[in-house]
């Protein structure tokens, strides 16, 4: 599936709103497993507002991009393949600044596969079961907090140098 080309059904879209799901459980997943694998005396308490700020908003991402998945009848991703997968990709750097460049490069693919899912519905002329102006408002939605997502790693970063 490919977000160059118009959303062609609603499959198509549901199969996209579930990688939106699992790019948000890893992103979820990451900021925890940063937080545990440097624990609260390694972190200051910028970086770990920054980690609980993140891990919340994905999961509330992940909740809304559900609820598109359920009212176009798919079932999604099993919790265990998101695990697996963040197990199996999931690379540990215990300096601050890989913490933060890290959940940089999180927000910044977030972003991008929001940017490219908007364009892809924007360029369909597929009549979807969900309101398709409903749909593109929650993507504008969480394509903007990852953009803020980004923009407040980048002026963390800044801060640090």
């Amino acid at each position: 599936m490919s977000l160059t080309h118009p959303v062609a059904s609603d499959h198509q879209l549901a199969r996209l709103l579930q990688i939106g799901m699992v790019l948000e459980e890893v992103v979820e997943a990451r900021a925890h497993k940063h937080h545990e694998t440097l624990g609260i005396d390694e972190l200051d308490p910028e970086i770990v507002e920054l980690l609980e700020g993140a891990a919340t908003e994905s999961a509330e991402h992940r909740r809304r991009l559900e609820s598109l998945v359920d009212e176009l009848d798919v079932e999604p991703v099993a919790y265990e393949e998101i695990e697996m997968l963040v197990a199996a990709r999931y690379e540990s750097d215990t300096d601050f600044d890989g913490v933060l460049y890290d959940q940089l490069c999180n927000e910044e693919t977030a972003y991008k596969f929001y940017d490219d899912l908007i364009g892809a519905i924007e360029g369909s002329e597929v009549q979807f079961t969900i309101d398709r102006e409903r749909l593109l408002n929650i993507l504008r939605e969480i394509r903007e907090d990852e953009r803020e997502g980004v923009e407040e790693v980048t002026e963390l970063m800044e801060r640090r140098e």
